[in-house]
């Protein structure tokens, strides 16, 4: 930037027509010292015009910086948006993984008590299967002869025994027969240690109607507990042996034959379930003792 000179030349010619009389050397001084001021002036002005011009460029470097921050504070909101969906996303997927995992626990455990008790069902089968093999081993003499049948009835192991062979019609007295066949048969069950036994009466269906016994219900009960009294006549304790009687109503042939009524007249010696070898007995008394 020119500093003008205009000013300067009015003010000498200022001074001329006003009459001022300037000699050269002072027209010479001045003319110097405002070369000088001039020069200085128009220094400093270029200074000022550099300064400018610097922070100027300061400024625009600034603003440069300041829109770059800007982009990459941008940016960094732009990643942590990112970050935090991302978080969202692995934090459902966890919890997903953690209940599937809660859930395939608690399958395998389900499986495993599943396990355990079908472990348990196979080992007291196979213990049934052992205790049967056994009594008809026991009793296979007795079998051969046709004087006793070892079954399973109803999930229990029965010693079925003919009371055409026991007693007379319409009769509760054992026959001498009848008499040391019960006590070959308790002998043998005396020595299956702990085990308990209901000794079962049945007839067929032909009505008896007698002072001593006005139905088959009462034949049939007297008829058990005969069998009873020569168990523990035998050896079987008291407390191991019951009777019960079931009259006609519980046939196990066909009462139209002859042959099916002689299969109905029957005493049966039920081996006595022993439930606390049973799945699931520990939580069937727990459940009674809540009562």
């Amino acid at each position: 930037m020119r500093l003008p000179c205009g000013p300067v030349i009015l003010v000498l010619v200022s001074l001329l027509v006003s009459g001022c009389v300037v000699s050269k050397k002072r027209y010479d001084e001045l003319e110097d010292s405002f070369r000088r001021t001039r020069i200085a002036m128009q220094d400093t002005i270029d200074e000022r015009d550099a300064s400018l011009e610097a922070e100027m460029a300061r400024s625009a470097e600034l603003g440069r910086r300041i829109q770059e921050l800007e982009t990459r504070i941008e940016a960094k909101k732009s990643e942590l948006a990112a970050g935090e969906a991302e978080q969202k996303r692995l934090t459902g997927e966890l919890a997903k993984v953690v209940s599937d995992r809660s859930q395939l626990r608690e399958s395998v455990e389900e499986m495993e008590r599943a396990l355990a008790e079908l472990s348990a069902r196979k080992a007291a089968a196979d213990r049934r299967i052992a205790e049967f093999q056994d009594l008809v081993s026991r009793f296979q003499d007795l079998i051969d002869a046709g004087r006793l049948r070892v079954r399973i009835v109803e999930g229990r192991m029965v010693v079925e025994m003919a009371t055409d062979v026991l007693f007379g019609s319409g009769s509760a007295r054992l026959s001498e027969d009848g008499r040391a066949a019960v006590q070959e048969v308790a002998g043998v069950l005396a020595e299956l240690s702990g085990r308990r036994f209901q000794v079962e009466g049945h007839t067929d269906n032909v009505p008896i109607r007698t002072a001593q016994f006005p139905s088959n219900w009462e034949l049939a009960s007297a008829r058990a507990i005969t069998v009873v009294n020569e168990m523990i006549e035998a050896g079987v304790p008291n407390e191991n042996v019951s009777a019960a009687s079931f009259g006609e109503f519980k046939p196990a042939a066909d009462n139209e034959t002859p042959e099916g009524r002689a299969a109905n007249r029957r005493i049966e010696i039920v081996l006595v379930p022993d439930l606390s070898t049973l799945p699931g007995f520990d939580e069937l008394r727990r459940l009674s003792a809540s009562d």
